[in-house]
């Protein structure tokens, strides 16, 4: 609910003020995909709210959908890789790639896990590969910048009273993000 502030600037002789809400279990997590070729950004993002035994209150309570709350699971990656590779709902079983897909992925448990390796096969068969970036190395990362711009530079408010103001501002930040990659990418003549 509350960003780190890793730094500031004010006026001279005057304190800046961020309020501070604490994240009582809510957050927003995010998954992306930057597609190096085209510089194209795809994410999805998942609110979180306190556990209660009454789900839909809880639901209720932060003013979102329940595709907009829950966790980054296994199957959600999987239907965000299919859907990053082209995959159109509708597709038969066989349905392949024009060209290969590399995805790379660090060793987050969901990526590692039973579920998504039992997925890899349908992958291959559709053209799409996974590579693990070796374990504690986010610096071979190439989506870990733009991660760090969205937290520290598109993200403009740095606490939100509430999960669903917090979601739209990730949200939005995103999108702003993927938007700006896009237009780079077609002024400088998609090089």
């Amino acid at each position: 609910m509350t960003l780190s502030n890793a730094y500031s600037w004010s006026p001279v002789r005057e304190r800046i003020y961020v309020p501070y809400e604490a994240p009582q279990g809510r957050r927003v997590n995010a998954m992306g995909a930057l597609f190096h070729g085209s510089r194209r950004f795809a994410f999805v993002t998942r609110a979180r709210a306190p556990k209660t035994k009454r789900k839909r209150l809880s639901i209720r309570a932060a003013g979102l959908s329940e595709d907009e709350m829950g966790t980054l699971d296994a199957d959600i990656l999987i239907a965000f890789v299919w859907r990053i590779a082209g995959r159109p709902p509708e597709a038969a079983p066989d349905w392949r790639r024009d060209k290969p897909l590399v995805v790379v992925l660090d060793n987050y448990s969901v990526h590692v896990g039973k579920r998504v390796q039992e997925e890899r096969e349908k992958w291959r068969a559709a053209d799409i590969d996974l590579f693990f970036l070796p374990p504690y190395s986010p610096e071979l990362s190439g989506i870990e910048p733009l991660w760090q711009d969205v937290k520290q530079h598109r993200m403009r408010r740095l606490s939100r009273e509430r999960l669903l103001d917090l979601k739209r501002d990730v949200d939005a930040a995103l999108t702003e993000k993927a938007t700006a990659l896009v237009s780079v990418n077609s002024s400088s003549g998609g090089a």
